[in-house]
């Protein structure tokens, strides 16, 4: 279609496994990514969640591992699935973004970008996540993430407080692509809504020929074989 990157998401491969976000193990994750790799001829990053350990030493073992797969680079979040203390206390955070930077740049270097995932998980705290994003920055993160962003003044000062590109997730309503350059952003996430808009399809078609039993869905169908043979006939 044109796009230069491709970036995996972990609800979308979750979703097609049938587990949720948050299931899916190292193992599984780094094999998916691979599969990726293999069959794209452009660079390719990985969302590698909290990087599948607690530990710093954990971290750099995932992020090694990512590199070995042919990943150009990968996000590593700092959400700790706690329900006491869901985010990663900044001490132990900068330590799990320092030590996932010290393996992604060694050998052929990984562009790490570090989340801040205060705004998608219940603290939609401005000032600590800045403070977050430029103690990852000082630990060496090549690009910052803080999803859960939307309004357009809150990313511009963002922005003026960070000396790296920043990510963002685009949700609904969100100011357009040209917007959003303008206002200083480098990269945008859709997270998992290419994987749910084909959800949404399938569910939509199943449906109509379930509630209704009319098959109008073959329209929209008519399209997929037409993008199978120009995916297969790509080099």
């Amino acid at each position: 279609m044109g796009f230069l990157a491709l970036a995996t998401i972990s609800s979308g491969y979750a979703a097609t496994l049938g587990q949720p976000d948050g299931s899916i193990d190292r193992v599984a994750a780094l094999a998916h990514a691979s599969s990726i790799v293999a069959a794209v001829g452009v660079p390719v990053s990985a969302d590698l969640e909290n990087g599948y350990a607690e530990d710093p030493d954990g971290v750099f073992a995932t992020v090694q591992d990512a590199a070995a797969v042919g990943l150009a680079g990968c996000s590593v979040e700092d959400f700790s699935r706690s329900s006491d203390a869901p985010i990663y206390d900044i001490g132990l955070a900068v330590e799990r973004v320092a030590a996932a930077v010290q393996t992604a740049h060694t050998g052929s270097k990984l562009v790490l970008n570090a989340r801040a995932e205060n705004f998608v998980r219940g603290n939609p705290n401005l000032p600590d996540t800045i403070a977050r994003l430029q103690t990852y920055q000082d630990a060496g993160a090549d690009v910052l993430y803080a999803p859960g962003l939307t309004d357009i003044d809150d990313i511009r000062r963002v922005v003026a407080e960070v000396d790296r590109p920043l990510n963002v997730l685009a949700p609904p309503g969100l100011a357009s692509v040209a917007e959003l350059a303008q206002a200083g952003i480098a990269r945008l996430s859709v997270g998992g809504a290419f994987s749910q808009v084909a959800l949404a399809a399938v569910v939509r078609a199943g449906r109509e020929l379930l509630d209704y039993g009319t098959s109008g869905f073959k329209a929209l169908a008519a399209e997929g074989p037409e993008q199978i043979a120009i995916a297969f006939g790509a080099d």
